[in-house]
């Protein structure tokens, strides 16, 4: 089944997102972005917000700008057969995330980006270009020559990954760690006796990173 991603024009238009303000009725004291994975969407992630007990940040969930070819309302960043759509996700997210601070008045200073599997790649990818917060990379893995990119400081990173996982090994979480310290990136992480899933333990690990980056 070949998936041509790029038929659909998607650099026409920006991410569509839900969003989630604050549950304390006041401004942000940060945002927090959650990029999904393959063949989910937004609406996944968007459930899992109320569990990171973070009430006075306001959560970002965009849809990833493909369409699935397989699962019906599901989204692709990319084809994991040949990355085909990978240099338009690239591109449309690096734009999307360089409007954030313009769109939301929170600076990226107080800007978390992060995502799982698919979405975990395109954080660590993109968003060590940015004077971001932090990142974190559930499940996730490092594109090739994501971990070339030259800067004289990154954001902090959390990587989370499963000991049990069948859809990305372990030794993907162990590579981006090797490679990203190898960098200069201040890299927290954490194996967890799991699969491919967010687990409440992940989350509350989640949660004390963004606390204390945001510190």
């Amino acid at each position: 089944m070949g998936m041509h991603l790029s038929d659909q024009g998607a650099t026409l238009e920006s991410l569509s997102t839900i969003t989630i303000p604050p549950t304390t009725g006041q401004p942000p004291t940060g945002t927090i972005v959650c990029l999904h994975g393959y063949g989910a969407n937004a609406q996944d992630l968007a459930s899992l917000a109320p569990y990171l007990k973070l009430y006075d940040y306001q959560f970002i969930f965009p849809d990833a700008p493909f369409p699935h070819p397989q699962v019906p309302g599901g989204k692709a960043w990319y084809s994991f057969e040949n990355n085909d759509g990978l240099t338009e996700s690239q591109q449309i997210l690096t734009d999307w995330i360089s409007s954030l601070e313009k769109n939301t008045g929170v600076p990226l200073s107080r800007t978390i980006l992060s995502g799982f599997s698919q979405g975990g790649a395109m954080t660590l990818d993109v968003g060590l270009k940015f004077p971001l917060a932090g990142l974190v990379s559930l499940s996730g893995y490092l594109h090739s020559g994501a971990g070339e990119t030259k800067m004289d400081s990154f954001p902090p990173v959390l990587i989370v990954h499963g000991e049990q996982d069948m859809v990305v090994p372990v030794n993907a979480a162990q590579n981006a760690r090797t490679t990203l310290t190898n960098l200069g990136v201040a890299v927290e992480y954490q194996e967890f006796d799991m699969g491919h899933e967010v687990t409440l333990e992940v989350l509350n690990l989640m949660r004390s990173f963004v606390l204390q980056v945001m510190s």
